[in-house]
């Protein structure tokens, strides 16, 4: 028998500070929706934590089913990286596109693409994080509708600021406070519309509080002592707060027999990955490679000073760019003293013409290159020359092998594939964080088992690399290639593999926990609920047991 569901994701929710803040007090529609049903974690896969969670929501697979690993994919034409945005859905649908005999409406879920095959409403792009999709519904004038009478997401792709500057990240506040507000009065409006059998939207304003507001909240953090005490509340809970809010709200229009659904697929915690995935990961493979530094080079042993907490420049991107080594003095001189607006043009007027230069980091924002913001494309010129490079990433740090045969300039050869491989993880287990002195890796994975292996479902990594999770560092020492940094910190919040799930609804016995899921779980649990059928595809189950249920599960 159909039954509704109403089902919100809080995009990049960490579970330990949803418990935390539901005992404390600070979140009681959550609180309420846990007392009355079930509650339990879910795991997700420890690599591609950034990438793929959204796609294996939606498909109810693994990227390894899907071929979907990133919004980013090398072109190995080239050595560039292209933006290929959403999962297309052509091979594997969302698990909403349920036929003639359910209604359904998706409001504002990230990193999806509209699909023909579902019975109701989809609106998309309208204030996501990262939505990597365009802003467009079906049917095709209803997102313009929206738009005209509440306004686009005030945040929408500038849900942002720099971790350094205060005044910038309290004014993000308010822009994400203002589209909660927002998503609140449209998802009302879209569920007084019609009973649905499945109503599903994401706030993705958890996602972008956690990444750039996490070293306001949480003290483990390097910079929290410095930024904390000049915070009047705190900035990253209060934007959940707002949620929680919002929450009461909205299902306070849901119909009474409707199960309710809060979850995430992913959570987040200290930024322990965007530096050593996007900065040191880059820079060690082309010190591995060519034998000198190219950026942040510091020299080990020396007294570090404390980490730095006051931009030169406007962004962090550009005070990263005046950490480039160079041949060139005067070029170096200007780099590192003149303002931002200047160097852009002295980086014209003495162009390097170094083969082993990095890309140009103004040239690429020029280009609009989808991925200029991260320092590992700005050694995309050398990729061709080198033995492994870093890729572009979101998450962990992903190595590519340049192999003859398969890259179109490769320099290894299929039987120093594996030499190579070995060479490369040795360096990253040897790697430390500078200032504890503490491995930096605890993980380093391949992803072929040989370099005859090429599936086009395979990632464009051969080595996935899980970084340690306990210290956000700035700086890195390799006994074999030198000092890294130290560098400004970036966004201060990183993502983890554990999410939440948390469900209310008349067949579920109040007060029960469910046993740990997966993310994979999620759908299944969602249609169970639905009474839809689950794909035969599918690779998790539904977390809804009979025994809940029945109540005898606590």
């Amino acid at each position: 028998m159909k039954k509704p569901v109403i089902a919100i994701g809080l995009d990049a929710a960490e579970p330990t500070l949803i418990e935390q803040w539901m005992a404390e007090g600070y979140l009681p529609n959550l609180s309420r929706l846990r007392d009355r049903g079930t509650y339990t974690r879910v795991q997700n896969f420890k690599y591609y934590k950034a990438e793929t969670p959204w796609t294996s929501f939606t498909t109810g697979c693994s990227a390894h089913t899907t071929g979907y690993w990133s919004p980013l994919r090398l072109d190995v034409k080239n050595y560039d990286i292209d933006l290929v945005a959403a999962y297309d859905f052509k091979e594997y649908p969302p698990f909403y596109a349920l036929g003639d005999d359910y209604r359904v409406a998706i409001f504002d879920m990230p990193q999806v693409a509209l699909s023909e095959n579902v019975n109701g409403i989809q609106i998309l792009g309208w204030g996501g994080h990262s939505s990597q999709t365009p802003s467009h519904s079906l049917p095709a004038n209803l997102f313009n509708e929206i738009v005209s009478k509440y306004g686009l997401h005030c945040g929408y792709k500038k849900d942002h600021a720099e971790c350094l500057n205060l005044e910038e990240l309290l004014e993000l506040q308010k822009l994400l406070e203002e589209g909660i507000v927002q998503r609140t009065k449209i998802s009302q409006d879209l569920l007084a519309q019609e009973n649905w059998d499945l109503f599903l939207t994401m706030f993705g304003e958890t996602h972008a509080a956690g990444h750039f507001m996490w070293h306001l909240s949480q003290p483990e953090h390097p910079l929290y002592q410095a930024f904390a005490s000049r915070c009047q509340g705190d900035p990253m809970r209060e934007v959940f707060q707002a949620v929680d809010r919002a929450i009461g709200e909205i299902i306070s229009k849901a119909p009474e027999n409707a199960s309710i659904v809060v979850f995430s697929a992913h959570g987040m915690k200290d930024n322990v990955m965007d530096l050593p995935s996007t900065l040191f990961l880059p820079e060690l493979m082309y010190r591995y490679c060519f034998g000198k530094a190219a950026l942040a080079e510091g020299k080990l042993g020396e007294t570090l000073p404390p980490p730095i907490t006051d931009a030169k420049q406007k962004h962090w991107l550009q005070d990263v760019w005046r950490l480039k080594e160079d041949s060139n003095l005067i070029r170096k001189f200007l780099r590192q003293n003149l303002p931002s607006r200047y160097v852009h043009w002295t980086e014209k007027l003495f162009a390097s013409r170094d083969e082993l230069d990095l890309e140009n980091l103004y040239k690429l924002i020029e280009e609009n290159h989808p991925a200029f913001n991260q320092p590992a494309t700005w050694y995309k010129s050398c990729w061709s020359k080198m033995k492994a490079f870093a890729l572009a990433s979101f998450s962990e740090g992903y190595v590519r092998i340049n192999l003859q045969g398969r890259d179109p300039n490769g320099i290894v050869p299929p039987s120093e594939y594996e030499n190579v491989c070995n060479e490369v993880t040795q360096l990253l287990y040897n790697l430390k964080d500078g200032r504890t002195g503490k491995p930096m890796v605890t993980e380093v994975m391949r992803t072929r088992k040989s370099a005859a292996e090429n599936d086009p479902k395979l990632s464009d990594a051969d080595l996935v690399v899980i970084w340690q999770e306990d210290y956000a560092t700035d700086v890195v020492d390799s006994p074999e290639l030198g000092r890294i940094g130290p560098v400004p910190h970036h966004r201060t919040g990183s993502h983890r593999s554990t999410g939440f799930l948390l469900a209310q609804g008349p067949d579920i016995a109040p007060g029960t926990n469910l046993p740990e899921g997966h993310s994979l779980d999620l759908a299944p649990t969602i249609l169970s609920l639905m009474g839809a059928e689950i794909p035969k595809h599918f690779e998790g189950k539904s977390l809804i047991e009979k025994t809940v249920l029945a109540g005898s599960v606590s």
